[in-house]
């Protein structure tokens, strides 16, 4: 079960996470069925991203990760208390083969199917999970409001699958960042900006509906002060133009020594900011800007598109 305690004022915002719970009543209703998180998604008419991100905050797992460890433990439990053969039981939770299967079996309990039809093996119990709301307490959180008229970077685009959001123990975005580095594909590009304006920004698409991937980009502003001979040469060196629509931004400063302040920051993000206000974040792009010259101890400034709910 997790408790959502956070006030939720007026009975509006919680929207969201009851979308979550009805997510989780969709899941276990087709568990045995070929799914995973996007067609959860459509279930519940939020784009593959939304869910993707809001469902691993709240819940502090993946709903590809829920739904496999929801199929594992029902496994255990009907190789333990029926005839099923482990060959049928791989089939049945969904699985290619009984050698996969086995392997997914055996890091999750400790113990291989085989073993799980003697008694006395010890298995792991993986329940349905409950969101509740509870309106006990509160906590505090800054952030300011700020608009933007549309907006134009440069920057080193590449596209990387939803799965990966959320995931600590994937390194792909940060090793794009080291890989972008040990290149000398960012140095050059922070010249191109005039001195003091040098900030570089770390830039999210949203996926689409039906959308397995999304972009992420490492840029810099493209202003008045840009020099465009300069920029064609970029252009024609492989780097892109990412340009953003007028939007109003949440922003919050993210103080660390490292991405871990920044996750932090997604987390109260979902798990406060929007309960408590009446926001709800939009398809556009969110980012993050590393300044030049920032204020002491602060790692980068977020920024996510949000809206007024109607």
């Amino acid at each position: 079960m997790i408790i959502y305690n956070q006030p939720i004022p007026g009975g509006l915002n919680e929207v969201s996470i009851l979308l979550i719970q009805q997510a989780i009543c969709y899941m276990e209703a087709h568990i045995l069925e070929d799914i995973n998180y996007t067609e959860v998604a459509k279930s519940v008419h939020m784009s593959s991203y939304h869910f993707h991100r809001t469902f691993s905050f709240i819940t502090g797992m993946t709903a590809n990760e829920y739904i496999r460890k929801r199929r594992l433990a029902l496994a255990a439990r009907e190789l333990q208390t029926t005839n099923i053969s482990v060959i049928a039981a791989a089939y049945k939770y969904g699985y290619e083969s009984p050698e996969s299967f086995s392997k997914a079996f055996s890091r999750f309990h400790g113990s291989t199917p085989k073993q799980a039809k003697q008694k006395g093996t010890k298995l792991h119990l993986f329940n349905p999970l409950v969101i509740k709301i509870s309106l006990e307490g509160g906590s505090i959180m800054d952030y300011r409001i700020e608009h933007r008229e549309g907006q134009r970077f440069l920057a080193l685009v590449k596209s990387f699958p939803n799965e990966i959001i959320n995931d600590d123990s994937d390194h792909s975005i940060p090793d794009f960042w080291t890989e972008c580095s040990e290149k000398n594909l960012i140095a050059p590009m922070k010249l191109l900006p005039v001195e003091g304006k040098r900030d570089v920004y770390g830039l999210c698409a949203p996926a689409r509906i039906n959308e397995t991937h999304f972009n992420y980009g490492i840029g810099i502003l493209i202003d008045e002060d840009t020099d465009p001979a300069n920029l064609d040469q970029f252009i024609k060196s492989g780097y892109s133009i990412w340009e953003t629509e007028p939007a109003d931004y949440a922003v919050f400063k993210c103080f660390g020594s490292n991405g871990d302040c920044l996750g932090e920051t997604w987390g109260k993000f979902f798990k406060e900011f929007i309960p408590q206000t009446g926001y709800q974040q939009t398809d556009d792009t969110d980012y993050e800007i590393y300044f030049e010259k920032g204020e002491q101890g602060l790692f980068c400034e977020l920024w996510v598109p949000v809206s007024q709910k109607p």
